[in-house]
């Protein structure tokens, strides 16, 4: 199972399935990505002896992920010499630019422990230091200054988690911003920062390009 692998076999699993290429939408970072998705998704449900396994999500830089690293790295002012959480990480691009940027730590999350050894990958990839954990944190204190969820409002049963949780934490003074690539279950009174052309995955998305959306929690703050 999964969950008792070591996390030194996941990475060999990651590292021998996915090429480490540029970030479309962020260039100066990399990241281990798939070239087709659907062969890793039965190569990940082969080794594990499972199946109907959800889509690989740490294998791809995601619509609303890149937009929050381009966000991140045009206004590095927002993370600098602060503590970071990057929820929901996948692949880890958001706290791959949150580090660059020069926060003083960035803490990467997923409840996947694949997604954790991807971010341990693409970490040194990029020269920069990540704490990574598998954990699921939703309901639970914050303890940063900044937390950026990327592209996490695909599905109804996991935005009714997500949003009332990050709302609460911005309410207790951590700054909450997220990506959205016109998703279905996105908080409808987000204000908006900054929009982005983001190139994607037509395996995963069908189109070319998606309008993503950096959107704020914290209404009063720029």
């Amino acid at each position: 199972m999964l969950s008792t692998s070591s996390l030194s076999d996941r990475v060999a699993f990651v590292r021998d399935h996915t090429t480490l290429a540029p970030v479309p939408l962020v260039p100066e970072l990399r990241v281990h990505t798939a070239t087709d998705v659907t062969p890793l998704w039965r190569a990940t449900q082969a080794w594990l002896g499972t199946f109907g396994l959800d889509v690989p999500f740490w294998c791809v830089p995601w619509a609303g992920g890149q937009a929050l690293a381009r966000h991140v790295l045009d206004h590095p002012a927002l993370v600098r010499g602060l503590r970071v959480v990057d929820f929901a990480a996948g692949s880890g691009i958001v706290g791959l630019a949150c580090a660059r940027a020069g926060a003083a730590s960035v803490r990467a999350i997923d409840v996947d422990p694949l997604a954790e050894a991807a971010c341990v990958l693409n970490a040194v990839a990029n020269g920069v230091a990540l704490e990574v954990s598998c954990a699921d944190v939703v309901g639970s204190s914050v303890d940063a200054d900044v937390l950026l969820a990327g592209d996490v409002w695909y599905e109804r049963a996991s935005a009714a988690r997500f949003a009332p949780w990050l709302t609460e934490v911005a309410r207790s003074g951590v700054h909450v911003l997220t990506g959205d690539p016109g998703r279905s279950y996105v908080p409808a009174d987000l204000r908006e920062l900054a929009r982005h052309e983001v190139p994607t995955s037509r395996d995963l998305e069908s189109t070319a390009f998606r309008l993503t959306r950096v959107l704020s929690f914290d209404l009063s703050t720029s």
